[in-house]
Protein backbone atom coordinates (compact mmCIF):
# COMPACT_ATOMS: atom_id res chain seq x y z
CA UNK A 1 0.00 0.00 0.00
CA UNK A 2 0.44 3.27 -1.06
CA UNK A 3 -1.03 3.48 -0.31
CA UNK A 4 1.10 2.70 0.74
CA UNK A 5 0.16 2.63 -0.80
CA UNK A 6 -0.64 2.26 0.14
CA UNK A 7 -1.02 1.97 -0.44
CA UNK A 8 -1.44 -1.26 0.84
CA UNK A 9 0.15 -4.30 -0.05
CA UNK A 10 2.20 -7.21 -0.38
CA UNK A 11 0.23 -10.53 0.40
CA UNK A 12 -3.37 -8.64 1.54
CA UNK A 13 -5.44 -11.82 1.92
CA UNK A 14 -6.51 -12.63 5.66
CA UNK A 15 -6.14 -16.17 7.19
CA UNK A 16 -9.73 -17.64 7.61
CA UNK A 17 -9.77 -19.25 10.88
CA UNK A 18 -13.71 -19.78 10.63
CA UNK A 19 -17.07 -18.49 9.11
CA UNK A 20 -18.76 -15.22 10.56
CA UNK A 21 -21.25 -14.97 13.06
CA UNK A 22 -23.45 -11.54 13.10
CA UNK A 23 -26.06 -10.29 15.37
CA UNK A 24 -26.02 -9.54 19.17
CA UNK A 25 -22.94 -8.92 21.14
CA UNK A 26 -22.31 -12.67 23.01
CA UNK A 27 -18.98 -11.46 24.59
CA UNK A 28 -17.49 -14.83 23.44
CA UNK A 29 -16.38 -14.02 19.61
CA UNK A 30 -14.34 -11.22 17.97
CA UNK A 31 -14.99 -10.79 14.90
CA UNK A 32 -11.86 -9.73 13.27
CA UNK A 33 -11.16 -8.64 9.64
CA UNK A 34 -7.30 -7.75 8.84
CA UNK A 35 -5.67 -8.52 5.14
CA UNK A 36 -2.15 -8.43 6.29
CA UNK A 37 -0.14 -11.70 4.69
CA UNK A 38 0.64 -14.07 7.37
CA UNK A 39 4.85 -13.86 6.45
CA UNK A 40 4.41 -10.36 7.07
CA UNK A 41 5.91 -8.32 10.16
CA UNK A 42 2.37 -7.18 10.85
CA UNK A 43 0.77 -10.74 10.06
CA UNK A 44 3.40 -12.22 12.39
CA UNK A 45 2.53 -9.40 15.26
CA UNK A 46 -0.97 -9.80 14.66
CA UNK A 47 -1.16 -13.58 15.14
CA UNK A 48 0.74 -13.59 18.07
CA UNK A 49 -1.92 -10.72 19.62
CA UNK A 50 -4.48 -13.06 18.74
CA UNK A 51 -3.22 -15.95 21.09
CA UNK A 52 -2.16 -13.21 24.09
CA UNK A 53 -6.55 -11.94 23.44
CA UNK A 54 -7.44 -15.46 24.22
CA UNK A 55 -4.95 -16.32 26.80
CA UNK A 56 -6.47 -12.88 28.59
CA UNK A 57 -10.05 -13.27 27.55
CA UNK A 58 -10.55 -17.20 28.75
CA UNK A 59 -13.97 -18.42 26.46
CA UNK A 60 -13.61 -15.77 24.30
CA UNK A 61 -12.97 -16.80 20.52
CA UNK A 62 -11.52 -14.53 17.82
CA UNK A 63 -12.92 -15.24 13.97
CA UNK A 64 -11.54 -14.42 11.10
CA UNK A 65 -13.46 -14.09 7.63
CA UNK A 66 -10.82 -14.55 4.14
CA UNK A 67 -11.13 -10.75 2.55
CA UNK A 68 -8.84 -9.03 0.47
CA UNK A 69 -7.29 -5.55 0.93
CA UNK A 70 -9.15 -4.11 -2.62
CA UNK A 71 -12.64 -6.56 -0.98
CA UNK A 72 -12.66 -4.46 2.12
CA UNK A 73 -11.15 -0.95 0.54
CA UNK A 74 -14.84 -1.63 -2.32
CA UNK A 75 -17.42 -2.85 -0.02
CA UNK A 76 -16.69 -1.44 3.36
CA UNK A 77 -19.32 0.75 2.99
CA UNK A 78 -21.87 -1.18 2.29
CA UNK A 79 -20.38 -3.37 4.71
CA UNK A 80 -20.86 -1.40 7.37
CA UNK A 81 -24.33 -0.27 6.95
CA UNK A 82 -25.50 -3.76 7.28
CA UNK A 83 -26.05 -6.03 10.27
CA UNK A 84 -23.04 -8.26 9.21
CA UNK A 85 -20.03 -5.54 10.24
CA UNK A 86 -17.15 -7.11 12.01
CA UNK A 87 -16.40 -6.42 15.59
CA UNK A 88 -13.07 -4.53 14.84
CA UNK A 89 -11.26 -4.39 11.11
CA UNK A 90 -7.95 -2.99 9.20
CA UNK A 91 -8.91 0.02 7.06
CA UNK A 92 -7.28 2.48 4.46
CA UNK A 93 -6.37 5.49 6.29
CA UNK A 94 -6.64 8.95 4.84
CA UNK A 95 -9.60 11.46 3.11
CA UNK A 96 -11.13 9.16 0.72
CA UNK A 97 -11.35 6.12 3.28
CA UNK A 98 -11.47 6.26 6.79
CA UNK A 99 -12.28 9.63 6.86
CA UNK A 100 -15.26 9.06 4.12
CA UNK A 101 -16.83 5.78 6.53
CA UNK A 102 -16.64 8.52 9.63
CA UNK A 103 -18.65 11.24 7.86
CA UNK A 104 -21.22 8.55 6.62
CA UNK A 105 -21.48 7.84 10.53
CA UNK A 106 -20.36 4.22 9.79
CA UNK A 107 -17.14 4.20 12.77
CA UNK A 108 -17.34 4.43 16.19
CA UNK A 109 -15.79 7.62 17.93
CA UNK A 110 -12.66 6.00 20.13
CA UNK A 111 -11.52 9.31 21.52
CA UNK A 112 -12.63 8.41 24.90
CA UNK A 113 -10.67 5.13 24.89
CA UNK A 114 -7.66 6.47 22.99
CA UNK A 115 -7.33 9.03 26.12
CA UNK A 116 -8.47 6.26 28.73
CA UNK A 117 -5.88 3.89 27.48
CA UNK A 118 -2.79 5.79 26.42
CA UNK A 119 -2.94 5.21 22.86
CA UNK A 120 -2.81 8.97 21.89
CA UNK A 121 0.48 9.35 24.01
CA UNK A 122 1.66 6.35 22.16
CA UNK A 123 1.37 7.90 19.50
CA UNK A 124 3.75 10.44 17.64
CA UNK A 125 2.03 14.12 16.12
CA UNK A 126 3.47 12.59 12.64
CA UNK A 127 1.43 9.05 12.71
CA UNK A 128 -1.65 10.62 14.54
CA UNK A 129 -2.67 12.70 11.51
CA UNK A 130 -4.45 10.19 10.11
CA UNK A 131 -6.12 8.88 13.30
CA UNK A 132 -8.12 12.01 13.72
CA UNK A 133 -11.11 13.28 11.44
CA UNK A 134 -13.34 16.75 11.26
CA UNK A 135 -17.13 16.40 10.54
CA UNK A 136 -15.99 16.56 6.79
CA UNK A 137 -14.03 13.75 7.19
CA UNK A 138 -10.63 15.51 6.69
CA UNK A 139 -7.74 14.00 8.61
CA UNK A 140 -5.44 16.05 11.14
CA UNK A 141 -7.58 17.08 13.67
CA UNK A 142 -10.94 16.27 15.03
CA UNK A 143 -12.26 12.65 16.68
CA UNK A 144 -10.19 9.71 17.07
CA UNK A 145 -11.78 7.17 14.85
CA UNK A 146 -8.76 4.44 13.83
CA UNK A 147 -5.50 3.44 15.88
CA UNK A 148 -2.29 3.12 13.59
CA UNK A 149 0.25 0.31 15.79
CA UNK A 150 2.48 0.73 12.95
CA UNK A 151 4.13 2.77 10.37
CA UNK A 152 5.14 2.88 7.12
CA UNK A 153 7.09 4.85 4.93
CA UNK A 154 8.69 4.15 1.08
CA UNK A 155 11.93 3.59 -0.03
CA UNK A 156 14.53 2.44 -2.66
CA UNK A 157 15.10 -1.73 -2.43
CA UNK A 158 17.88 -3.07 -4.50
CA UNK A 159 19.67 -6.29 -5.63
CA UNK A 160 23.02 -5.80 -4.49
CA UNK A 161 24.23 -9.13 -6.58
CA UNK A 162 22.53 -7.35 -9.71
CA UNK A 163 24.37 -4.59 -9.25
CA UNK A 164 27.48 -6.30 -8.63
CA UNK A 165 27.15 -9.08 -11.94
CA UNK A 166 26.31 -6.26 -14.27
CA UNK A 167 29.15 -3.77 -13.29
CA UNK A 168 26.76 -1.12 -12.16
CA UNK A 169 27.89 1.49 -9.12
CA UNK A 170 25.39 1.07 -6.31
CA UNK A 171 23.62 4.94 -6.33
CA UNK A 172 23.11 7.27 -3.34
CA UNK A 173 22.20 10.18 -5.52
CA UNK A 174 19.37 11.34 -7.74
CA UNK A 175 21.93 11.62 -10.38
CA UNK A 176 23.77 8.54 -9.69
CA UNK A 177 20.33 6.44 -9.62
CA UNK A 178 19.35 7.65 -12.88
CA UNK A 179 23.01 6.73 -14.04
CA UNK A 180 22.58 3.49 -12.81
CA UNK A 181 19.25 3.00 -14.51
CA UNK A 182 20.79 3.83 -17.76
CA UNK A 183 23.77 1.09 -17.44
CA UNK A 184 20.70 -1.57 -16.88
CA UNK A 185 18.75 -0.70 -19.87
CA UNK A 186 22.33 -0.56 -21.77
CA UNK A 187 22.52 -3.90 -20.31
CA UNK A 188 19.36 -5.29 -21.77
CA UNK A 189 17.70 -5.60 -18.25
CA UNK A 190 14.64 -2.96 -17.49
CA UNK A 191 15.61 -1.45 -13.97
CA UNK A 192 12.31 -0.65 -12.02
CA UNK A 193 9.86 -3.29 -11.19
CA UNK A 194 6.53 -1.57 -11.54
CA UNK A 195 3.15 -2.23 -11.43
CA UNK A 196 0.65 0.28 -13.86
CA UNK A 197 -2.96 -2.04 -12.19
CA UNK A 198 -2.49 -0.71 -8.89
CA UNK A 199 -0.45 1.64 -6.55
CA UNK A 200 3.17 1.39 -7.65
CA UNK A 201 3.11 3.63 -10.83
CA UNK A 202 1.49 6.22 -8.94
CA UNK A 203 3.67 5.94 -6.10
CA UNK A 204 6.94 6.29 -8.30
CA UNK A 205 5.14 9.46 -9.61
CA UNK A 206 3.97 11.24 -7.03
CA UNK A 207 7.78 10.98 -5.12
CA UNK A 208 9.05 12.50 -8.17
CA UNK A 209 6.81 15.42 -7.81
CA UNK A 210 8.03 15.26 -3.96
CA UNK A 211 11.25 15.83 -4.83
CA UNK A 212 10.42 19.06 -6.12
CA UNK A 213 8.01 19.88 -2.92
CA UNK A 214 7.81 20.83 0.35
CA UNK A 215 4.96 20.66 3.10
CA UNK A 216 2.90 23.49 2.29
CA UNK A 217 2.61 21.82 -0.84
CA UNK A 218 2.07 18.77 0.48
CA UNK A 219 -0.75 20.14 2.84
CA UNK A 220 -2.51 21.77 0.37
CA UNK A 221 -3.10 18.65 -1.44
CA UNK A 222 -3.77 16.09 1.35
CA UNK A 223 -5.66 18.81 4.08
CA UNK A 224 -6.97 21.24 1.55
CA UNK A 225 -5.15 23.80 3.24
CA UNK A 226 -4.97 25.98 -0.20
CA UNK A 227 -5.22 25.36 -3.62
CA UNK A 228 -3.55 22.33 -5.66
CA UNK A 229 -2.41 23.55 -9.25
CA UNK A 230 -1.69 20.02 -11.00
CA UNK A 231 0.30 22.27 -13.36
CA UNK A 232 2.61 23.90 -10.96
CA UNK A 233 6.35 22.91 -11.07
CA UNK A 234 6.38 19.62 -9.06
CA UNK A 235 3.38 17.84 -10.77
CA UNK A 236 4.53 18.65 -13.63
CA UNK A 237 8.12 17.69 -12.96
CA UNK A 238 6.72 14.62 -11.90
CA UNK A 239 4.38 13.24 -14.90
CA UNK A 240 6.96 14.72 -17.35
CA UNK A 241 9.92 12.45 -15.96
CA UNK A 242 7.52 9.48 -15.47
CA UNK A 243 6.96 9.41 -19.53
CA UNK A 244 10.59 10.03 -19.99
CA UNK A 245 11.12 7.23 -17.93
CA UNK A 246 8.80 5.15 -19.70
CA UNK A 247 10.34 5.89 -23.08
CA UNK A 248 13.99 5.49 -21.64
CA UNK A 249 13.36 1.77 -20.79
CA UNK A 250 13.54 2.94 -16.43
CA UNK A 251 10.15 1.34 -17.20
CA UNK A 252 7.93 -1.10 -19.06
CA UNK A 253 5.67 -0.12 -21.15
CA UNK A 254 4.23 -3.77 -20.67
CA UNK A 255 3.65 -3.70 -16.86
CA UNK A 256 0.80 -0.74 -17.54
CA UNK A 257 -1.01 -4.11 -16.31
CA UNK A 258 0.90 -5.45 -14.07
CA UNK A 259 0.06 -5.84 -10.31
CA UNK A 260 1.75 -4.93 -7.18
CA UNK A 261 2.28 -8.42 -5.93
CA UNK A 262 3.73 -9.23 -9.76
CA UNK A 263 6.11 -6.69 -9.47
CA UNK A 264 7.17 -7.37 -6.08
CA UNK A 265 7.62 -11.57 -7.09
CA UNK A 266 10.04 -9.66 -9.74
CA UNK A 267 12.12 -8.25 -7.60
CA UNK A 268 12.12 -11.51 -4.91
CA UNK A 269 13.27 -13.78 -8.29
CA UNK A 270 16.28 -11.64 -8.59
CA UNK A 271 14.45 -10.38 -11.96
CA UNK A 272 14.81 -6.72 -11.47
CA UNK A 273 17.34 -5.00 -10.06
CA UNK A 274 15.48 -1.74 -8.39
CA UNK A 275 11.74 -1.79 -6.77
CA UNK A 276 10.71 1.49 -5.09
CA UNK A 277 7.76 0.78 -2.45
CA UNK A 278 7.01 0.36 1.11
CA UNK A 279 8.14 -0.94 4.41
CA UNK A 280 5.23 -2.96 4.23
CA UNK A 281 7.35 -5.56 1.82
CA UNK A 282 10.49 -5.61 4.13
CA UNK A 283 9.40 -8.57 6.36
CA UNK A 284 8.78 -10.42 2.93
CA UNK A 285 11.95 -9.10 1.41
CA UNK A 286 13.71 -10.96 4.61
CA UNK A 287 11.90 -13.99 4.84
CA UNK A 288 12.21 -14.84 0.70
CA UNK A 289 14.82 -13.07 -0.45
CA UNK A 290 17.99 -15.60 -1.76
CA UNK A 291 20.54 -12.85 -2.79
CA UNK A 292 22.04 -9.57 -1.38
CA UNK A 293 20.00 -6.46 -1.05
CA UNK A 294 19.71 -3.30 0.69
CA UNK A 295 17.57 -0.06 1.25
CA UNK A 296 18.24 3.56 1.17
CA UNK A 297 15.33 6.62 1.02
CA UNK A 298 14.69 8.27 -2.24
CA UNK A 299 17.97 10.56 -2.98
CA UNK A 300 17.65 14.36 -3.05
CA UNK A 301 14.31 14.41 -1.63
CA UNK A 302 12.98 15.96 1.82
CA UNK A 303 10.07 13.90 1.85
CA UNK A 304 8.95 10.70 0.68
CA UNK A 305 5.50 8.42 0.98
CA UNK A 306 4.30 7.19 4.65
CA UNK A 307 2.50 7.84 7.50
CA UNK A 308 0.70 5.47 10.03
CA UNK A 309 -0.04 2.37 9.06
CA UNK A 310 -3.37 1.12 8.39
CA UNK A 311 -6.32 1.72 11.17
CA UNK A 312 -8.11 -0.31 13.49
CA UNK A 313 -11.12 0.89 13.26
CA UNK A 314 -14.40 -0.43 15.02
CA UNK A 315 -17.28 -0.47 12.89
CA UNK A 316 -20.45 1.83 14.44
CA UNK A 317 -22.75 -1.10 14.36
CA UNK A 318 -19.84 -3.62 16.04
CA UNK A 319 -21.36 -6.28 18.64
CA UNK A 320 -18.75 -6.67 20.77
CA UNK A 321 -16.73 -2.93 21.39
CA UNK A 322 -15.21 -3.88 24.53
CA UNK A 323 -13.85 -6.66 23.10
CA UNK A 324 -12.34 -4.98 19.88
CA UNK A 325 -11.02 -2.01 22.48
CA UNK A 326 -8.77 -4.89 24.40
CA UNK A 327 -7.61 -6.09 21.08
CA UNK A 328 -6.25 -2.81 20.10
CA UNK A 329 -5.04 -2.58 23.41
CA UNK A 330 -3.01 -5.71 23.41
CA UNK A 331 -1.42 -4.85 19.78
CA UNK A 332 -0.34 -1.22 21.47
CA UNK A 333 1.40 -3.09 23.78
CA UNK A 334 5.18 -3.89 24.52
CA UNK A 335 5.48 -6.74 23.89
CA UNK A 336 3.50 -7.15 20.80
CA UNK A 337 5.19 -3.83 19.22
CA UNK A 338 8.99 -5.20 20.08
CA UNK A 339 7.97 -8.62 17.95
CA UNK A 340 6.51 -6.30 15.08
CA UNK A 341 9.66 -4.01 15.29
CA UNK A 342 12.26 -7.26 15.35
CA UNK A 343 10.13 -8.87 12.56
CA UNK A 344 10.81 -5.93 9.90
CA UNK A 345 7.75 -3.73 10.65
CA UNK A 346 8.11 0.00 11.92
CA UNK A 347 6.22 -0.03 15.63
CA UNK A 348 4.84 3.24 17.05
CA UNK A 349 5.06 2.15 21.22
CA UNK A 350 8.17 -0.30 20.69
CA UNK A 351 11.00 0.17 23.30
CA UNK A 352 14.26 0.88 20.88
CA UNK A 353 17.01 -1.05 23.37
CA UNK A 354 14.59 -4.45 22.56
CA UNK A 355 14.87 -4.28 18.86
CA UNK A 356 17.95 -6.39 17.95
CA UNK A 357 17.77 -7.42 14.44
CA UNK A 358 20.18 -5.07 12.77
CA UNK A 359 18.01 -4.56 9.24
CA UNK A 360 15.19 -4.04 11.48
CA UNK A 361 17.18 -1.53 13.34
CA UNK A 362 17.58 0.11 10.01
CA UNK A 363 14.72 0.40 9.00
CA UNK A 364 13.42 2.05 11.54
CA UNK A 365 16.23 4.37 12.23
CA UNK A 366 15.25 5.84 8.72
CA UNK A 367 11.84 6.52 9.64
CA UNK A 368 12.83 8.40 12.42
CA UNK A 369 14.75 10.23 9.76
CA UNK A 370 11.85 10.70 8.17
CA UNK A 371 9.87 11.69 11.10
CA UNK A 372 12.41 14.46 12.32
CA UNK A 373 12.24 15.97 9.23
CA UNK A 374 8.99 16.25 8.59
CA UNK A 375 9.14 14.29 5.46
CA UNK A 376 6.30 11.95 5.63
CA UNK A 377 3.97 13.21 2.75
CA UNK A 378 0.70 10.69 2.89
CA UNK A 379 -0.29 8.83 -0.62
CA UNK A 380 -1.33 10.44 -3.90
CA UNK A 381 -4.92 8.75 -3.72
CA UNK A 382 -5.58 9.74 0.10
CA UNK A 383 -6.98 13.65 -1.07
CA UNK A 384 -10.93 12.77 -2.73
CA UNK A 385 -13.00 9.44 -2.74
CA UNK A 386 -12.93 7.38 -5.90
CA UNK A 387 -9.44 9.27 -6.58
CA UNK A 388 -7.09 6.04 -6.29
CA UNK A 389 -9.15 4.62 -9.23
CA UNK A 390 -8.60 7.78 -11.11
CA UNK A 391 -5.03 7.59 -10.79
CA UNK A 392 -4.75 4.01 -11.80
CA UNK A 393 -6.36 4.51 -14.81
CA UNK A 394 -4.58 8.04 -15.81
CA UNK A 395 -0.91 6.72 -14.65
CA UNK A 396 -1.32 3.62 -16.83
CA UNK A 397 -2.64 5.84 -20.31
CA UNK A 398 1.16 7.78 -19.37
CA UNK A 399 2.59 4.20 -19.36
CA UNK A 400 0.80 2.83 -22.50
CA UNK A 401 1.50 6.21 -24.21
CA UNK A 402 -2.16 6.92 -24.52
CA UNK A 403 -1.81 10.44 -23.09
CA UNK A 404 0.33 13.11 -22.95
CA UNK A 405 1.88 14.44 -19.31
CA UNK A 406 -0.59 17.73 -20.22
CA UNK A 407 -3.62 15.40 -20.56
CA UNK A 408 -2.72 13.57 -17.70
CA UNK A 409 -2.28 16.61 -15.60
CA UNK A 410 -5.50 18.19 -16.43
CA UNK A 411 -7.60 14.79 -15.76
CA UNK A 412 -6.63 14.44 -12.17
CA UNK A 413 -6.88 18.14 -11.50
CA UNK A 414 -10.50 17.70 -12.97
CA UNK A 415 -11.25 14.65 -10.42
CA UNK A 416 -9.33 16.08 -8.10
CA UNK A 417 -11.05 19.48 -7.63
CA UNK A 418 -14.63 17.23 -8.39
CA UNK A 419 -14.14 15.67 -4.84
CA UNK A 420 -13.00 18.48 -3.10
CA UNK A 421 -15.08 19.25 -0.17
CA UNK A 422 -16.75 22.32 0.20
CA UNK A 423 -16.60 24.75 2.69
Amino acid sequence: MATAAAVLCGTLLLASCGGSDSGSSDGKTLRLWHYEGPDSAMGLAWNAAIEEFERTHPGVEVKFEEKGFEQIQKTAPMVLNSGDAPDLMEYNKGNATAGLLSKQGLLTDLSAEAAERGWDRKISASVRTTSQYDARGVMGSGKWYGIPNYAEYTMVFYNKDLFEKHGVAEPRTFGELTAAMDAFVDKGVTPLANAGAEYMAQQYLYQLALSRADRGWVDSYELYQGKSDFHDAAWTYGAETFADWVRKGYISEKSSGTKAEDAGVSFIRGESPILFSGSWWYGRFVAENKFDWGTFLWPDSAMTLGSGGNLWVVPKGAANKDLAYDFIDITMSRRIQNLLGNKGGVPVAADPAAITDPRAKGLIENFNTLAERDGLAFYPDWPVPGFYDVLVSETQKLITGDATPDAYLDAVQKAYDKGVPKT
